[in-house]
């Protein structure tokens, strides 16, 4: 669970629902017809905006917003060093067995290919190839919460217009006024909460998350490429130590 994307969340709805009920009561602010026009007017858009195939995996993407860990890239190095201290002990081979309690598929894939004897070129290609289509999901999911916080402050525009069209319909009716103008501004509210706090936040989420896994599995690949050239233990983590910054090198070879 990501805590920081939860705790942002809640705070900024807690802080906007605090400074509502200060001075007005909630259902104030509570308009559903102008909440359908925002959500479903920003969710159309993305729909025409987008092919189909790609607006499906949204919500699979959208998950790592909340859900996922940021993996340690000392941690990986560490049990990177490992196998290579196994290759380098008894043998390359060992590393099949050695791997079955690995999670990360992307890692055991790099290892059952150096295990199965495949060239160095091929080797890199296939995990090349395998972390750009990773990376391309990942930049689908955040171009359609982009896309979401793009059109849902435009929707907001168009449901006050569509609820000042209605007032001067009613420009007969003064105790009408004030209420319907209220109305009609609360859509453009809604925009603005939608795509400042929800979709835009959560797109420059998950384009951090695409940077931090492509900075792991660049770390797997060159780990998985030195083990398969059969590089001594220590020159496999002097390698991979060059990715960290310089203050948590030290903790290279104290993890378990």
């Amino acid at each position: 669970m990501d805590f920081a994307t939860l705790v942002g969340l809640i705070a900024g709805i807690g802080l906007i629902l605090w400074a509502i009920v200060t001075n007005e009561s909630i259902a104030t602010f509570v308009d559903i017809p102008s909440l359908a026009i925002v959500i479903g007017g920003a969710i159309s858009a993305t729909l025409i905006s987008l092919p189909m195939q790609k607006a499906k995996i949204a919500m699979g993407v959208a998950k790592k917003a909340f859900l996922t860990k940021s993996a340690s890239p000392v941690e990986l190095i560490n049990t990177l060093v490992g196998f290579a201290e196994i290759a380098r002990r008894d043998g390359i081979l060992a590393l099949e067995e050695a791997s079955k309690d690995v999670d990360d598929e992307f890692l055991v894939k790099g290892l059952q290919l150096a295990v199965d004897g495949a060239d160095p070129e091929l080797i890199s290609e296939i995990m090349n190839t395998e972390l750009q289509n990773l990376l391309e999901r990942h930049r689908t999911g955040k171009t359609i919460f982009s896309t979401l916080g793009k059109y849902a402050p435009a929707f907001g525009m168009i449901g006050t217009l569509v609820g000042l069209v209605i007032l001067l319909k009613n420009m007969d009716k003064p105790e009408m006024i004030g209420p319907s103008m209220a109305i009609a501004l609360i859509t453009t509210l809604y925009g603005a909460i939608f795509s400042n706090l929800v979709f835009l936040p959560i797109a420059d989420k998950l384009d951090i998350r695409s940077k931090e896994e492509r900075f792991v599995k660049n770390i797997i690949i060159q780990g998985v490429m030195a083990i398969q050239s059969g590089d001594n233990p220590r020159i496999v983590e002097q390698k991979l130590k060059i990715y960290l910054a310089p203050k948590i090198r030290t903790g290279v070879g104290k993890e378990e």
